[in-house]
């Protein structure tokens, strides 16, 4: 793709603009609300739900179903707050600072077998979206997950699902999870800063950091995972990643609230099914294209395979998420997970969408 001088500093800008959106995700979602851009506008029963990167187009359905007015609309305030890695939002809902949190499935195993009870009562996906890249320089060193032994691999934080999914990969591909370095990066300009400075020689990351490295050749992709097949390819089974999970025992004393949230969020994945990705980030936050709205829609065009279009679990999934946690985690590989306690369906299964 050719860049003008003026598109190269103004993509510079919205990069910085980025950073910023990170730190000061809290004013966004509130902004939002209080816009009447879709936001509960102080009217309704307040949640506050953590999103494990705001501005990632995996966890797109979160600000997405705040844009469309569709929290508002079932009665809810809804206080949508930013963490960069999954694994922070998780820690915020464990320790009752949200009541739910946007983030990764697997998590929900891994929280079990640490005497904590989780679901997921909204699945947003079927895949992972992520895309395991590697620099220019590493290009030639890294043809597989085979050449992960002594490299220095870029993950959102470690304990993120990067940080599972890298040592899966590893793992499965002969390499013990000892034998390489992840580097926690978080996602975006950080990400790029560090695969451009050689701070890591690879790494996993997602939409639209994916879009921006390719963009400015940056480094090339080594796995894609963004589809059902990819996921397939990589792991052997559907992924379900992104989602809306909560402490069980809220969902259980606040069954009424949890369903408005299912209905909210099933009517933006079937939204999303029946969009294009121009439209869909038309709706988004202006700052969420990093200063080139065609490469952002772009950016979603590429993952928009791996959402659902009903937030049900998909069939096979816990088995696979389950396959993948054991291969190199210890805590679950010898303990008895209950998957049915993971997720529910009881919720999406009612929704109104």
């Amino acid at each position: 793709m050719r860049q003008s001088a003026r598109f190269i500093a103004s993509a510079a800008a919205g990069l910085l603009a980025l950073s910023s959106l990170t730190a000061c995700a809290n004013d966004a979602a509130g902004s939002t609300a209080d816009t009447g851009s879709g936001g509960g506008g102080g009217k309704g029963e307040h949640v506050k739900i953590m999103v494990g990167g705001l501005d990632k187009v995996i966890y797109m359905p979160a600000m997405l179903t705040q844009r469309l007015g569709y929290f508002s609309a079932e009665g809810l305030d809804v206080e949508l707050l930013s963490e960069p890695a999954g694994v922070q939002a998780e820690t915020a809902l464990v320790s009752g600072q949200v009541q739910g949190a946007v983030g990764f499935y697997d998590h929900t195993l891994d929280l079990q077998v640490k005497g904590k009870s989780v679901e997921s009562v909204v699945q947003f996906s079927r895949a992972p979206g992520e895309v395991e890249v590697v620099s220019n320089k590493a290009a030639g060193k890294i043809t597989s997950p085979k050449d992960f032994k002594g490299k220095k691999l870029g993950i959102t934080g470690l304990g993120s699902s990067t940080d599972f999914l890298t040592k899966y990969l590893a793992v499965k591909n002969g390499v013990k999870v000892s034998e390489f370095t992840p580097v926690a990066v978080g996602a975006g300009p950080t990400f790029i800063s560090a695969l451009q400075r050689g701070s890591i020689d690879g790494g996993m990351t997602t939409d639209p950091t994916v879009a921006t490295i390719l963009d400015k050749k940056a480094g090339t992709v080594l796995l894609d995972m963004r589809t059902p097949q990819g996921s397939l390819e990589a792991l052997g089974g559907p992924y379900p990643s992104s989602s809306l999970y909560m402490q069980t025992d809220w969902v259980n004393s606040h069954k009424e609230t949890v369903q408005k949230l299912a209905n909210a969020f099933v009517k933006t994945l079937k939204w999303m099914s029946t969009h294009s990705a121009t439209e869909i980030a038309d709706k988004m936050p202006a700052d969420y294209s990093q200063g080139n709205k065609f490469l952002y829609a772009a950016a979603i065009k590429s993952t928009l395979p791996m959402f659902t279009e009903d937030g049900v679990m998909p069939k096979n999934g816990p088995e696979t998420v389950e396959k993948v946690l054991k291969a190199f985690n210890p805590n679950i590989k010898n303990a008895k997970v209950d998957l049915a306690k993971t997720y529910t369906t009881e919720f999406v299964e009612k929704a109104t969408g």
